[in-house]
């Protein structure tokens, strides 16, 4: 093909060959330009499934904030300004590819999919991102807004021990970092993944970017409903921790209980301090690490252990400083009462309860209050709350010179929580086929109660799209509720709702709303 005199034939050979090339250069583009389609396609159906998971977990945070303010109510506050960020600017990446869309005319066809093997137009982000080797005002824009983004999260995560590792994750997967390209040079992260590709390879890359923000709530939503703190590896991250055998002791007893690191570890230390004296190790020291502490107590009041941990880490010694304190209290006047499960009173169930008075005998307490029983075993009762908010009992004892002394304490009363429904032995959004939803038992659970109640469901309704409600009764689908579920089709979400309740052997308390079910048909 390159030197002579070609004849007709020969051009014409050529020209075909040409030909030939091009085309399969346009099938093979055609075929990388679907192939971003149907990935953008999954991603857009994973966001979502992610957003109604993330919806079942914000809602969870929410209810668990209100039953356990004490444990969820700064968390579920977290997780609601996350979601606010989140939502701004999962908007604003969806405003990025509506303005993509308006720019190259593209528009879903009769089937609702975009043009994916027509969107090959590659200056569109290059004309509006980039100028020269800078960013344009929009481009710019688009930077600012992701580092936003990042700095409003990690905000409301704040310096937090326990979050640093969600943080970490979190910087890595929007990442600002130049990027080294297959001739590597660095570039900037916007040039290397939007400057001089086809459309729909950005547009997916956004869509992609909103999978992100997804993953992001739901990591930290999870995170929310259960944090735990790392371990400590180092000794260094340990703490001397005194175990007294008692709270309170009597002015003239002797202090009994041990100094241990804040876990049980096989670690003997080389020195032993204590109040100022030397411990004998061979003696104090037994195999789990633990130091037993034996010496006289102060006067009545708050007292103070000082002391000294020495241990031997990577040759040289390490010193633990030994800080605690015990209350030494005098005869007893005062009563101690407390629930045995919560610092509440539930009404609707039995309560157990543990009433004592320090220093006297069972025999010798006697405990009133509305609602309250007396139970079997040394200091138990049971209290069956009725109405009202608070209920007070009113404990006295007798004590060994036959003088008598009163307490009284005050309790919340609450009722129980709301159930969440169940079918197939989960709740949410449930995925099931049509079979499994028809044959499904459904039922209703108390979430992280401390009363295991059996929760009887004697109805509830269902709905079907497109379908009238049905009334069911019982637990099992009846011919009509299988009969709409058969209507159904793959992907429709079938609402179970309006669960009516009781708790088995107690049909007159009267339970709060069941939440519903969702059930996602999967064929």
């Amino acid at each position: 093909m390159a030197g002579g005199k070609l004849s007709a034939r020969q051009k014409m050979i050529n020209l075909m060959y040409l030909v030939f090339i091009a085309m399969m250069a346009m099938n093979m583009s055609k075929e990388v330009l679907s192939a971003f389609g149907l990935m953008e396609a999954k991603f857009d159906a994973s966001n979502t499934v992610a957003d109604e998971k993330n919806e079942a977990l914000l809602a969870d945070l929410s209810v668990k904030a209100e039953e356990k303010p004490e444990d969820f109510a700064v968390p579920a506050n977290k997780a609601a300004l996350v979601s606010a960020a989140s939502d701004e600017f999962y908007k604003y990446i969806e405003s990025l590819k509506q303005d993509l869309l308006r720019e190259g005319k593209y528009k879903p066809g009769e089937d609702g999919k975009l043009p994916f093997e027509a969107m090959d137009k590659t200056d569109i982000l290059d004309e509006a991102w980039f100028t020269g080797d800078r960013y344009t005002k929009k481009g710019q824009e688009v930077v600012a807004r992701i580092e936003s983004y990042k700095n409003e999260i990690k905000s409301i995560l704040g310096s937090d021990v326990k979050y640093k590792k969600a943080i970490e994750r979190f910087e890595n997967r929007f990442s600002l970092e130049k990027v080294e390209n297959k001739d590597g040079k660095k570039i900037d992260w916007l040039n290397y993944h939007f400057q001089g590709f086809p459309a729909i390879a950005s547009y997916t890359k956004l869509t992609a970017m909103q999978n992100d923000v997804m993953v992001t709530e739901t990591n930290l939503f999870n995170l929310f409903l259960g944090n735990t703190l790392d371990e400590a590896v180092s000794l260094k991250k340990y703490q001397a921790i005194v175990l007294a055998d008692k709270s309170a002791f009597f002015a003239g007893e002797k202090f009994q209980g041990k100094v241990v690191l804040g876990k049980y570890a096989n670690v003997t230390p080389t020195k032993l301090t204590v109040q100022g004296k030397e411990i004998d190790i061979s003696e104090a020291v037994d195999s789990t690490g633990a130091a037993k502490l034996d010496f006289n107590v102060g006067n009545v009041g708050e007292q103070k252990i000082n002391g000294t941990f020495t241990f031997l880490e990577d040759g040289k010694p390490l010193e633990i400083p030994i800080v605690g304190n015990y209350v030494v209290v005098p005869r007893p006047n005062s009563a101690t009462i407390s629930a045995d499960k919560m610092n509440v009173v539930y009404r609707g169930v039995e309560n157990p309860m543990t009433i004592s008075f320090a220093g006297v005998p069972d025999n010798k307490v006697s405990a009133s209050g509305s609602g309250l029983s007396k139970g079997s075993g040394q200091g138990k009762y049971v209290m069956n709350p009725g109405a009202g908010k608070e209920v007070t009992i009113n404990v006295t004892a007798t004590l060994d010179d036959g003088k008598k002394v009163s307490d009284q304490q005050t309790f919340r009363i609450k009722d129980i929580p709301a159930p969440t429904g169940v079918i197939s032995g989960q709740t949410g959004v449930v995925k099931l086929p049509k079979r499994n939803a028809e044959i499904g038992t459904v039922s209703a659970k108390l979430d992280d109660f401390v009363f295991d109640l059996p929760i009887e469901v004697t109805s509830f309704k269902i709905k079907v799209p497109g379908q009238p409600t049905v009334n069911v009764a019982g637990t099992k689908m009846n011919s009509q509720a299988k009969a709409s579920i058969n209507r159904a089709r793959s992907g429709d979400n079938i609402t179970i709702f309006d669960i009516k309740a009781k708790i088995k052997g107690n049909a007159s308390y009267k339970l709060k709303n069941v939440s519903p079910v969702i059930i996602e048909v999967t064929n």
